[in-house]
């Protein structure tokens, strides 16, 4: 491997966040860009998760990738691709034990998935190069569509050190849900969604809009027990549904808690108030319920469908989601001052 000398890596990336927010005046917070903006010496050693079954292209992707790294004096990167019995973690394993620092991923919601579980914990930072239909890591945090932008991004400028949430031992960075919105997920046409993108998901929806509701009882850390008649139960780390839709207003992937909404509608006429008020974005929706917490259980009357980023899981009676905080590096745009990492992105200016 054409490897980078030892005195160019990276610094421990929490050190150097540690030492930006060590340097505010007393009694003053340091903004989200100088607290996680990360310096260091020299290139990085690179390498790239990628998808064969969701990449067009792949020759020409991995040109792109190498002339942009080579173009700011960056070695040429590690190539691992996915498998069916290997969706990414693995691969990410590799590629952090072979001395990469930035793990380039390319493919769907469940490859970026499976390397965040596989990048969870250690120093090497997350560069999402999205491919396939949904990417909704990248849309929620104003990620480029363009690899080339992915690359320049991951060289150019800092990282954010973000949470993850985990269900049954296996990561999500987005969201985990348990009830219709899994329902839609399983059932939205793989075709379909090639063609036409996110109405996809609309039309899945509206075939399980008069789905029997789950009895269920909720439990948010050492709270006492919710019991609700609900829809669906979304647990998010971060707020933003296909379409840009943002389901969780307030939900922010860094504060070391995850949002919890309840949707309870009963009726169409109940359920277009929701849809309503919440690509409205009132500051409150009818037939929703936000709660927060960090360890949060949810227990149906029965067995329920369940997802985690998209990627539809075994369904169970039991949801239960917990957070790691502060546990994965991405390359993300900083914006100076907002909370939400979108905002720093050229998509929102």
């Amino acid at each position: 491997m054409d490897g980078t000398p030892a005195d160019q890596t990276i610094p421990d990336a929490r050190a150097a966040s540690a030492t930006a927010g060590a340097a505010a005046a007393p009694g003053e917070h340091p903004e989200p860009a100088d607290r996680q903006r990360v310096k260091h010496g020299g290139p990085l050693r690179t390498a790239v998760v990628v998808n064969p079954a969701r990449v067009e292209g792949l020759d020409e992707l991995r040109a792109t990738i190498e002339e942009t790294l080579a173009g700011a004096g960056w070695p040429a990167p590690l190539w691992f691709e996915t498998t069916p019995e290997d969706p990414g973690a693995g691969q990410a394993r590799r590629a952090v034990a072979e001395g990469a620092e930035v793990v380039f991923v390319s493919g769907g919601d469940g490859t970026v998935r499976s390397c965040v579980e596989g990048l969870a914990g250690t120093e090497a930072a997350l560069a999402v190069l999205p491919a396939g239909t949904g990417n909704l890591l990248a849309a929620n945090l104003g990620l480029p569509d363009d690899p080339t932008e992915g690359v320049r991004l991951a060289v150019e400028r800092g990282r954010h050190l973000l949470d993850i949430g985990e269900v049954d031992g296996q990561a999500f960075a987005v969201m985990a849900g348990m009830g219709f919105d899994a329902n839609l997920l399983g059932d939205a046409s793989t075709t379909l969604k090639a063609r036409i993108g996110s109405p996809a998901y609309v039309l899945s929806a509206l075939k399980h809009l008069r789905d029997r509701p789950m009895r269920v009882e909720i439990r948010i850390d050492d709270d006492p027990p919710l019991r609700r008649r609900a829809r669906t139960v979304v647990i998010g780390n971060v707020g933003r549904l296909q379409g840009g839709v943002r389901l969780l207003a307030d939900a922010e992937p860094d504060n070391g808690q995850l949002d919890v909404a309840i949707l309870t509608p009963r009726r169409l006429s109940q359920w277009t108030a929701l849809a309503w008020g919440i690509l409205r974005r009132h500051e409150h929706v009818p037939r929703m319920e936000v709660l927060r917490g960090s360890r949060i259980t949810v227990t149906s009357d029965r067995d329920q469908p369940r997802q985690l980023d998209g990627d539809v899981i075994e369904p169970r009676r039991t949801l239960a989601a917990t957070v790691r905080p502060a546990a994965l590096w991405l390359c993300v745009y900083q914006p100076d001052r907002s909370p939400d990492l979108a905002e720093g992105s050229p998509k929102r200016r």
